[in-house]
């Protein structure tokens, strides 16, 4: 008897993004199926974001829109009632709290768990977790086989990239410093075992919010000596808000995504100044725009997409994504009791200065400054010039051709279904992306409303194109953002 087929998909990166995507193929599945779920660096289930192991790192968002699954919005909520911890607070204010990453880590880590471990009900999915980096994807006759960098290979029918953000980019004499003991290129590590002597200067390079994690730690830490965060627009995030509701906006008669980035700005800029002129929170009307920008985004011309990174994007950013209010007040009030100092200004160079190292500035009236420091940590957010990147995998299929870049260089050019462009504009017969690696193409795509559901749309297509997947096609109810 000759037994069929069982598709297997390759997830590459088991962060978010990753380990929602195996998930979803698990529990919309009706057909056999082998998932491999292959994880570097970071804990499989958390990733870079949910890793973190200390409670002052809070989620930038409400516990009420942080389910995992697009359905069932109450998720993440109902399963923080199951915790004794959690048990007797209110539900209406258990769900406007901003718990601690690594709780939503645990969350995600059940759910992995719940559908990849032995008691798993859906015994004809198959999900197992691999240890490893991959390094590169040869195309074979029927799929793909991956190239690991300890020299395994795994053969699968789909690979899907969900390799999440790329470390920050590298700094003007950064190369020199990659031995230095008062360097921190990457502020995803513990960085902590770095700390210099007690009163020793700290120089924060960003005022994101990576920086702001890093300030929360020191503060926990009840670090003493002098903090600076540097960063060209010297903007740190805003806090969340209890916003009015503007029923005007967006226009009910207008088509934002037609609108091109000059009549938008302008359409933006009227309805910020009404709201001001009312005492409320302009930034609201970014909120309102939540649901329409990544169809406003693929409206951009390649000209106006560069013209907003270059004019608009500093300040979006800032306002886009806040922070809870708890932490917004501890970095206020560390900035006014002088605990913290924000410099706005370029970074112009870094130097050994023995021990330390001086972080060369420039004001945007061309006044040059300097920072000596004993310890530096890179927050200046993920690498966006994707031809740039130092993934050995991402590297390859540029140079393969197996993948190309978007027209901005931002991440990788895909198709409405998320599959991959190859450089001759075929769209891959093996592989999908989802997460960062598309920001050039939808721009919102770092957080958990969007990453939801392009993990439900991704499984979506894989299970489409299996065989006998008809019942599973029609099973699938599509839940976007």
């Amino acid at each position: 008897m000759i037994r069929s087929h069982v598709q297997h998909v390759a997830i590459i990166g088991g962060g978010f993004s990753g380990t929602l995507t195996a998930i979803n193929l698990a529990r919309l599945s009706t057909a056999p199926l082998r998932v491999s779920l292959i994880n570097c660096a970071y804990p499989a289930g958390r990733g870079i974001a949910y890793s973190t192991r200390r409670a002052e790192h809070l989620l930038n968002v409400a516990a009420r829109n942080m389910s995992a699954l697009p359905e069932y919005p109450s998720h993440f909520v109902d399963w923080l009632l199951t915790r004794t911890e959690y048990a007797n607070i209110p539900e209406a204010e258990l769900r406007e709290t901003f718990m601690p990453r690594r709780v939503y880590g645990d969350y995600l880590r059940s759910l992995a768990w719940h559908y990849s471990g032995p008691l798993n009900s859906r015994s004809n999915v198959e999900i197992k977790n691999i240890s490893g980096e991959v390094v590169d994807l040869i195309p074979e006759t029927q799929g793909a086989r991956l190239l690991l960098a300890d020299g395994t290979t795994l053969l699968a029918d789909r690979v899907v990239l969900a390799t999440g953000n790329e470390p920050p980019a590298d700094l003007p004499g950064a190369t020199a410093l990659s031995d230095h003991p008062a360097w921190c290129a990457n502020p995803w590590i513990e960085w902590e075992t770095k700390l210099p002597a007690a009163g020793g200067t700290i120089v924060l390079l960003g005022t994101g919010l990576t920086t702001v994690d890093a300030i929360l730690t020191l503060l926990a830490l009840d670090w003493r000596g002098p903090i600076h965060a540097v960063s060209r627009h010297g903007l740190l995030p805003q806090s969340h808000f209890k916003g009015v509701d503007v029923p005007d906006f967006p226009p009910p008669d207008v088509d934002l995504a037609s609108l091109g980035l000059a009549e938008l700005v302008a359409l933006m800029e009227k309805h910020c100044e009404r709201l001001r002129r009312s005492g409320a929170n302009p930034a609201i009307i970014v909120d309102k725009l939540r649901p329409h920008t990544q169809r406003i985004w693929q409206g951009f011309s390649d000209q106006e997409r560069q013209e907003f990174i270059t004019r608009y994007s500093a300040r979006w950013n800032v306002i886009r994504h806040r922070i809870a209010p708890s932490i917004h007040q501890n970095i206020t009030a560390a900035v006014a009791g002088g605990r913290v100092a924000i410099t706005a200004a370029s970074i112009t160079g870094l130097r050994a200065a023995g021990l330390k190292i001086s972080v060369d500035l420039q004001s945007s009236d061309g006044t040059p400054s300097s920072l000596t420091a004993d310890l530096v940590i890179n927050g200046t957010g993920p690498q966006t010039r994707f031809s740039a990147t130092r993934s050995p995998l991402l590297r390859a299929l540029l140079k393969s051709g197996l993948a190309q870049a978007d027209a901005s260089d931002m991440g990788l050019k895909i198709a409405a279904d998320f599959t991959v462009m190859q450089k001759d504009d075929q769209p891959s017969p093996h592989l999908l992306a989802l997460g960062p690696l598309l920001r050039g193409t939808l721009w919102e795509t770092i957080a958990v409303p969007e990453l939801r559901g392009q993990a439900l749309r991704v499984a979506q297509t894989l299970l489409a194109a299996a065989p006998n997947s008809a019942a599973a096609e029609a099973a699938v109810i599509e839940y976007c953002i």
